[in-house]
């Protein structure tokens, strides 16, 4: 943290709970969490609905979903035997069976144990096509920040640095495989090698057998990048290696890596996302793009010859094109078949693509189902062939994992049990009209008989950074929420991608507000409709959603009976100077700057919180392991709130990281609170 942010900000009281560790700081979270337990944890009640979510958390008859890499199947699985998980594979054959025999590769309860560590899961990336290595990611207490060490997948052991082993120190690190004997690697190479944001501003190429220090550096971005990154696409008769320069969160200059260590920079607009497949160049649009006499549209798919393309050409073909009611979701590549996930209306539907002679075939894949999301796992065009996996869950309708590929046969592999009595619970849509007009959707789950009658609801919000929300089963809120008779709902207001990019670009900075609009215009529609009263409406979101809820407490009190804030941003004068804030300035904007901090301040929640303004009930969660949202954002509100005598509630996970929770129990407990905390201040105190 530097100097500059205290001095801006000499006036503030609390600065002092931005130190993650330090013991008063810490002393204070745990005088707070105590008060947390013994008001919410502590009746029998409570510990039902913990025991029963851990349970569901923990169970055998779960999906264990896998993650295809040639001819295995990986999986990373928690249970009540193993609460740190297992990392284990199988074959497609015995996957398919109701217990499959799984080979356990790593057990990180016994890895955790040996080494005196509190190792989390941060992930794998299995060396292809030998699959003979590994390098595994390992956090302490779920931070962002991971330690990399070289796995052996046939001794099942760590290589030693001492070995020749790859190995990095906890850092937001950045290692990807060339080959069996070399890596690029960006990580905390000394001083001035992060960017302002806390991630790796230099990419190397690193031999097996030389020092860290002594890598060979083939690209550097500047201090105010985002991050920089390199790669290798192993495709046979096609290898590639590139680099990719974030300047900012959602634009990137990307840049093919020739053997002479020359760079050529792909002519792309920055906030396009582009992928290739052997002779395909694709292009998913961000903004209009004018090109080549051509007009292309935000939200569309476009596809090019890769050497034509580097040749000069730009007669791009159109896959796809959105409209009002449709976007985009997510796309991935068979061995002969683009495979498309639109929304349509926030509801999916499934196309394959086939380049032909010609132009491109296009034709429905698959049939989905209302009120629910179907996902395409597991494409692997190099070594899967044409097969694929669908996923499908909705609201109340626990998931299924079909197995299918493009031109054949579907096969039911799993079926999760439902976890709550869902039996009379229903799901509908409805729109809002928000502020200056604009229809946002939102998802009503409830029981048939709560129909008519105004009863206690809670609802969910993000809006940010483009993330689509859409239909998926809970067992938690079915369990904690909808069985105690309370209505679910689930909102789609703008700053997500629901839409297409446009959802997300026409909200941030200075429009960030019409989020803010959205999401209130949604809480005055369900009193309009008699779902439920103001008295008896909670509201719930996490990150950038908890930045959401502290200006739902501050600028629309009247609308809530209660809030759960969880791992939010709410100083927003300070929250760029703060681990990865500064990775955010392109979503709000930068504080820093006068005319930009003039739009923030107006709803910065920390800085518009008020002693003489009734405010719901809240409660604030955050966990000191989280190196992403500093846990100082919650502290320093919780410590406001308290100070200006507003009833608020402050528990902090001390492990966790961003996602809140290290392990199943962790889960349980927070999942727990949030509808023992909602059932108390809606359902009995409005009783």
């Amino acid at each position: 943290m530097g100097m500059s942010g205290v001095e801006q900000n000499v006036t503030d009281p609390y600065l002092w709970l931005e130190e993650v560790t330090d013991e008063r700081a810490l002393d204070w979270a745990r005088a707070h969490n105590s008060v947390v337990v013994e008001r919410f944890a502590s009746a029998d009640r409570f510990g039902e609905l913990e025991r029963r979510i851990l349970d569901m958390l923990d169970t055998d008859t779960k999906i264990a979903y896998p993650a295809r890499r040639g001819s295995w199947l990986y999986n990373f699985w928690r249970d009540a035997e193993h609460p740190r998980g297992v990392w284990r594979r199988t074959t497609f054959a015995e996957y398919a069976k109701e217990s499959p025999d799984w080979d356990v590769l790593i057990d990180l309860d016994a890895l955790a144990t040996a080494e005196e560590e509190n190792w989390v899961w941060g992930g794998a990336a299995v060396l292809r096509p030998e699959q003979s290595r590994a390098l595994v990611s390992l956090s302490r207490g779920g931070a962002d920040a991971k330690v990399v060490r070289e796995f052996d997948m046939a001794t099942r052991e760590f290589i030693a640095p001492a070995d020749g082993g790859f190995y990095l120190p906890e850092a937001k690190s950045e290692l990807r495989w060339i080959d069996l004997d070399t890596v690029y690697v960006g990580t905390d190479f000394g001083p001035g090698s992060l960017t302002d944001s806390g991630y790796p501003r230099i990419a190397k190429r690193w031999r097996r057998g030389t020092e860290l220090a002594d890598a060979v550096t083939v690209f550097e971005g500047e201090a105010g990048d985002v991050a920089v990154s390199a790669g290798y696409d192993r495709t046979p008769g096609y290898e590639r290696h590139y680099v990719g320069r974030a300047t900012d969160f959602f634009n990137e200059e990307v840049y093919l890596l020739e053997d002479d260590g020359a760079l050529r920079r792909l002519e792309l607009p920055t906030d396009a996302s582009e992928s290739w497949y052997k002779d395909w160049l694709l292009v998913r649009l961000k903004s209009p793009w004018e090109v080549g006499g051509n007009d292309y549209p935000a939200g569309a798919l476009l596809a090019i010859d890769f050497d034509e393309f580097l040749s000069g050409a730009r007669n791009f073909e159109v896959i796809f094109t959105p409209d009002a009611h449709t976007s985009l979701h997510g796309y991935g590549w068979t061995e002969n078949h683009l495979l498309l996930i639109t929304l349509e209306d926030v509801q999916t539907k499934l196309y394959v693509v086939t380049p032909e002679q010609g132009g491109w075939r296009r034709k429905s894949l698959a049939d989905t189902p209302p009120m629910a999301t179907t996902s395409v796992l597991n494409l692997d065009p190099l070594e899967g062939g044409d097969e694929f996996m669908l996923s499908t869950s909705g609201f109340t309708t626990p998931a299924t994992l079909l197995a299918s590929s493009v031109g054949g046969g579907t096969e039911q592999l799993k079926q999760e049990p439902g976890f709550f009595d869902a039996d009379g619970i229903e799901t509908e849509q409805f729109f809002a009209t928000s502020d200056d007009g604009t229809q946002v959707p939102y998802f009503v789950i409830r029981h048939r008989d709560r129909k008519g009658t105004p009863g206690p609801t809670v609802m969910s919000g993000y809006g940010g950074f483009e993330v689509s929300r859409t239909p998926a089963y809970s067992g938690a809120s079915g369990m904690g929420w909808l069985e105690r008779g309370g209505t679910w709902v689930m909102t789609n207001i703008r700053g997500g991608g629901e839409y297409g990019p446009q959802w997300h670009t026409s909200v941030q900075k200075a429009n960030r507000h019409k989020v803010y609009e959205d999401f209130s215009s949604i809480a005055k529609d369900l009193v309009a409709r008699g779902i439920t009263t103001a008295d008896q409406l909670g509201a719930v979101g996490g990150s950038n959603g908890g930045l959401l809820m502290g200006v739902m407490l501050t600028r629309y009190p009247e609308l809530f009976g209660a809030i759960v804030c969880q791992v939010p941003l709410l100083d927003m004068k300070r929250y760029h100077l703060l681990l990865a804030g500064a990775s955010w300035i392109a979503e709000y904007g930068d504080p820093d700057k006068p005319e930009e901090w003039r739009y923030i301040s107006e709803y910065s929640p920390y800085q518009n919180a008020r002693a003489d303004v009734a405010y719901p009930p809240i409660l604030l969660t955050t966990s000191t392991r989280d190196d992403r949202v500093h846990p100082g954002h919650a502290r320093k509100m919780a410590a406001l709130l308290e100070e200006q005598g507003h009833e608020f509630w402050y528990h902090e996970n001390i492990e966790g990281g961003h996602g809140g929770a290290a392990d199943n129990k962790q889960s349980a407990f927070q999942a727990a609170l949030i509808y023992e905390f909602f059932t108390q201040m809606l359902i009995e105190r409005r009783g």
